[in-house]
């Protein structure tokens, strides 16, 4: 890895995330059109760079006015059919080379979206009485938000929101407990278009007033030098190792999480310098590919920038912001330190060498050249650490990223820079501001029926009669009958949630699981911040999953490796990810900022994780301090699993389980020979 290699090439990984993320995938646009999207998308930018710094509009406008840029942005940038995504000419039909129903559907967004900001003074006398009208605009929304969302993220997400819709209406014929009166069209409208338990609902405000905002922030920071910097930074303190290109990976994408909540825009960034350096060494190219994945998928749950989940945490559980920056510290480590655990062993077996000096930039060079990079972060984390919004926190730190980018000289931004990661952050905003107002219909829907709770009633008694199963058969009580319901109830959540991610986004999949879960888990006495979090990490993990793992799905398409393999690969080197889930709903004092945080328990539960996680890395990897046999692997991932379980005597056996098969090659090596 030579110093050529290790320069990050912005316009390279832009084309990549283009290329392998859905939601970036934009069609050609000629001249005009490029110049009217170029505009509109940095307004959109403008907008909320200036009311996050000088004050939000009403509510209800605020969102509608957001939302009428998305809607109508969708239509001009994203193409109806994957047939229409060439560059055409202008024409009567096609104005500016776009199709004239395109247009048409912008008109219909923008108009039914700022209806409501319109006539909101006048809502409250009708509200459960809509007006014709008021059915008609209601109507057109709805109907032009399944299409913009279709377009940007595929069918998935709409044909749930079409299936609850159709709940609300026919719910008299729904089967057992689900059974309810049902809706008229008009009144669903209503519930849905002019009350804020719909589309104007929570997810629009959250994306509207701050994910938004740290999209763009980490557009900037990444443009004005401090993506350059982590990747110099990691390259530095993790090359020399055994393996070191995929620590690199793992480290590196550590640091780029904490500035870009998107696991393809992580995985593309660092994984277009670290996959080729890992394939150079030794590493198999689906291997490489996986650790790239797998590493980058924990840029969600990061601090200080997490993903969008986690600023609707804040509002869902009306919580300060550095409550959750705190609660995700020790997770994150986990999930972290686990993928570092596998990758190390994977090269110890292998026998695969570090980077040289000559191949590693040297680490006090790296800051001296580039610390004023880190200034805009720094800001960014005082300010919000401080009690801040978040909101303004990211005025100021996008404020900063501006004057650092036009004053250093080695990283110097330009007028047109800026203005370009002002598009660029809009554009990478669009989607997700459509999914967000897809899930308010869903969200809507099951605030009108109340099938949430009928849910929970069905979940709950399912794992209650599998828990007394499993009770039956056990030769001894490891677990009482509460705890074994609970944690029947976690591995369907955990399995549901997997699912439902193959096919929908992480931030609607978390929006739309915890609407449902949540009350199931409060059943059960689980605090509210812990049944976030495990929702919140479930989602997340389906970025690695099979069949559909995209983030997987577009490193192998980096490193010219089979998708499928990589991405079973990549959820092995993440069931860190999987396993710490459950640790902290059994233990909470692991995420710090819970009620009953005990100090003891804390330490119990991190001592079990990090040799719990290395055991089953070992087990995974077939190599600990030496190859393993088989009965090893197997012992080791018998005492993973007592290890995590938050007990003190399952962690003492779990212990001495471990530790003579981590002193076994001290006393007999076994050396065969490392597979292909």
């Amino acid at each position: 890895m030579t110093a050529p290699d290790v320069t990050f090439d912005e316009a390279k990984a832009r084309e990549l995330e283009e290329k392998f993320d859905p939601e970036v995938r934009f069609r050609p646009l000629g001249p005009v059109a490029s110049w009217i999207a170029a505009l509109a998308l940095f307004s959109l930018s403008l907008f909320h760079y200036y009311t996050a710094g000088f004050g939000l509009l009403r509510e209800v406008t605020h969102r509608g006015v957001h939302m009428a840029f998305v809607l109508a942005l969708i239509f001009l940038v994203f193409s109806g059919k994957r047939g229409d995504d060439k560059l055409y000419g202008g024409s009567l039909w096609r104005p500016a080379g776009i199709p004239v129903v395109d247009w048409v559907l912008m008109a219909l967004a923008v108009v039914s979206t700022l209806y409501v900001p319109w006539v909101f003074h006048d809502l409250a006398f009708r509200v459960g009485n809509p007006l014709a009208i008021d059915v008609i605009m209601g109507s057109i929304l709805i109907a032009v938000l399944l299409e913009a969302t279709r377009r940007s993220m595929g069918w998935p997400l709409p044909v749930i929101a079409i299936i609850i819709m159709a709940y609300g209406m026919f719910g008299r014929y729904a089967p057992g407990l689900l059974v309810h009166p049902g809706a008229s069209w008009s009144t669903l409208v209503n519930h849905l278009y002019l009350t804020s338990q719909g589309i104007y609902g929570l997810p629009v405000g959250v994306v509207a007033t701050y994910v938004f905002h740290f999209v763009l922030f980490g557009v900037l920071a990444t443009r004005m030098g401090l993506g350059q910097l982590f990747i110099d930074t990691a390259t530095s303190i993790a090359g020399r190792f055994s393996g070191g290109p995929a620590k690199v990976s793992v480290v590196a994408s550590a640091l780029m999480g904490s500035i870009s909540g998107s696991s393809i825009a992580n995985a593309v960034t660092t994984g277009s310098l670290t996959i080729p350096a890992m394939v150079r060494i030794g590493y198999p190219r689906h291997f490489a590919a996986a650790v790239e994945a797998a590493a980058s998928t924990g840029g969600q749950i990061t601090p200080p920038i997490m993903g969008a989940a986690a600023f609707l945490m804040i509002e869902f559980l009306a919580i300060p912001y550095t409550h959750v920056m705190i609660a995700a510290l020790v997770p994150a480590f986990m999930h972290f330190f686990g993928v570092l655990m596998q990758v190390h062993f994977e090269a110890k077996r292998r026998g695969l060498r570090g980077l040289t000096r000559e191949e590693m930039p040297q680490i006090w060079r790296v800051l001296k050249r580039d610390w004023p990079t880190l200034i805009p972060l720094f800001v960014l984390v005082a300010i919000l650490m401080n009690g801040f919004t978040p909101y303004l926190a990211a005025f100021w730190g996008i404020t900063a990223c501006m004057v650092i980018g036009l004053v250093n000289p080695r990283h110097r931004l330009t007028p047109l820079d800026i203005f370009d990661a002002f598009v660029t952050g809009a554009k990478y905003a669009l989607a997700v501001g459509a999914a967000a107002a897809t899930v308010g219909i869903v969200i809507g829907v099951v605030t009108l029926t109340g099938v949430s709770f009928k849910v929970a009633y069905i979940v709950t008694s399912t794992a209650a009669s599998w828990a007394a199963a499993a009770e039956a058969v056990m030769p001894f009580e490891l677990m009482g009958t509460a705890a074994l319901t609970l944690l029947m109830t976690l591995i369907l959540t955990g399995v549901v949630c997997i699912i439902m991610g193959t096919g929908v986004p992480t931030t609607a999949n978390y929006l739309i699981m915890v609407t449902v879960t949540a009350p199931i888990l409060a059943l059960l006495g689980v605090e509210p911040l812990v049944a976030h979090f495990f929702v919140f990490y479930y989602g997340i993990l389906a970025d690695i999953t099979p069949p559909v793992a995209l983030c997987a799905y577009a490193t192998a398409g980096i490193a010219g490796a089979n998708p499928f393999t990589a991405g079973n690969t990549a959820f092995r080197l993440g069931m860190g990810k999987a396993l710490v889930p459950f640790v902290f709903v059994f233990s909470p004092s692991l995420l710090i900022m819970v009620q009953d945080f005990s100090l003891q328990e804390f330490a119990l539960a991190t001592f079990g994780c990090v040799l719990g996680i290395t055991a089953l890395s070992a087990a995974f990897s077939d190599y600990l301090l030496d190859r393993l046999w088989w009965w090893e692997r197997v012992l080791l991932g018998f005492a993973a699993i007592l290890l995590v379980a938050p007990e003190l005597t399952t962690t003492i056996i779990g212990t001495a389980i471990f530790l003579p098969i981590a002193a076994r090659p001290l006393f007999w090596k076994r050396r065969d020979a490392v597979p292909a």
